[in-house]
Parts: C-alpha cells; structure tokens; sequence
C-alpha cells in the first residue's frame, strides 16, 4: 500500500508543469521543451534498465510486477504526454494531461481496484476495473475538463478517460498500461466535443 500511495505520488507530481502553465510561469514552449527533455530521459533510463539491468531500488519500489520486464508506466506516460503536447493545443493538452495526472491518481485511491479479467489470456485479455472506479475516473476527469473547456467537450474528454482507464488490455503477456492511454484517448475526447459545438 505503501509503494501505491508513493505511485499516485509521482503522477501527481506530474501535475506541476501543466499547472506551471495555467499559472503564467512557464510558455507553452517550454512545457514542450519540458516534455521532450523528460522523453529523451527517460528513453535513456528505460534503455540502461532494461538492456543492461540499470537496478536501482526505487525501480523496485514504484513499480508494479508487470513493468520488471516492460516498459514502466512513467516511460509510457511521458510518450503520450509528449505526444498530446506537441500535437494538440494548450486549451486540449492541458486537461488531457491533468486527466493522468490527477483523475488517474485519485479514482485509484478513491475507488478500489480491478473487478475481473475477461479472455482466455493466451493472446488477449482485458483486465476491467469496477464501477466504483469507474464512477470516480469519470466524475474527477469530467470536472477537470470543466475547468478549461465547454462542458460537452468535458464530457466527451472525461468518458473517453473513463474507458482508457477502466479497460487495460492484455496482450499475449504486455500489458497496455493506461498511463499511455488515458491522455490520447482524453485528448481525442476532447477535441471531439470541441468540434461538434
């Protein structure tokens, strides 16, 4: 438990600099400029990890059993984060970026768990998270959105986080890690519901 608290921990952490942004303190340049530092850094780290078995303890401490031998959630988070950064403006980034960095967090503190697997789990399995989740992921992500956009646009950005973060699929044994998904998909969410207004 302890290990999962520090987890939510470092995703929060991930808040400053979109935050750092909202409150004038740093261009959209430099969050970019932020975000393609932190991919090429942890690009590295991830490397020397899994190719030369880089075994610091905190790799140990923060990550979950199915990133020993995968890329590990916080390389993930800063692809799609980079990603949405570089491709979407700042009115769609931001909050795509803090559906991962606080609504991810919170639902998982706030509502517990997985509910079950579904597949056979040779070649693909999805692993569902409950309804009490779920309920969260949606009520935390969807006000966010209301932060910063139109409320259809929130909407449409906090059900597109919902079903990135409640719906993780299992590939042969690689694990589509929502810390990938939820920004894409929330970003994409978002953008749709700006459109059709």
């Amino acid at each position: 438990m302890e290990s999962e608290i520090a987890r939510r921990g470092v995703h929060v952490s991930g808040s400053a600099v979109p935050l750092a942004y909202v409150a004038d303190l740093l261009t959209w340049r430099q969050v970019q400029a932020i975000l393609v530092a932190g991919l090429v850094a942890v690009t590295i780290l991830e490397v020397i990890r899994l190719g030369i078995g880089l075994d610091w303890w905190i790799y140990e401490y923060l990550t979950r059993e199915y990133e020993q031998d995968n890329v590990a959630g916080y390389a993930l988070a800063l692809v799609s984060t980079t990603t949405v950064g570089l491709l979407a403006p700042p009115t769609i980034a931001v909050p795509a970026l803090l559906m991962l960095t606080l609504g991810d967090p919170v639902s998982g503190l706030l509502g517990s768990g997985k509910i079950q697997s579904v597949g056979s789990g040779r070649y693909l399995e999805l692993i569902l998270k409950s309804p009490r989740a779920l309920a969260v992921t949606f009520g935390v992500c969807t006000t966010i959105g209301l932060a910063f956009v139109a409320p259809l646009a929130a909407l449409f950005g906090g059900i597109a986080a919902t079903v990135a973060d409640g719906i993780k699929p299992v590939i042969v044994t690689y694990v589509i890690d929502d810390n990938l998904t939820i920004p894409l998909a929330s970003a994409v969410g978002i953008a749709a519901g700006l459109a059709v207004i």
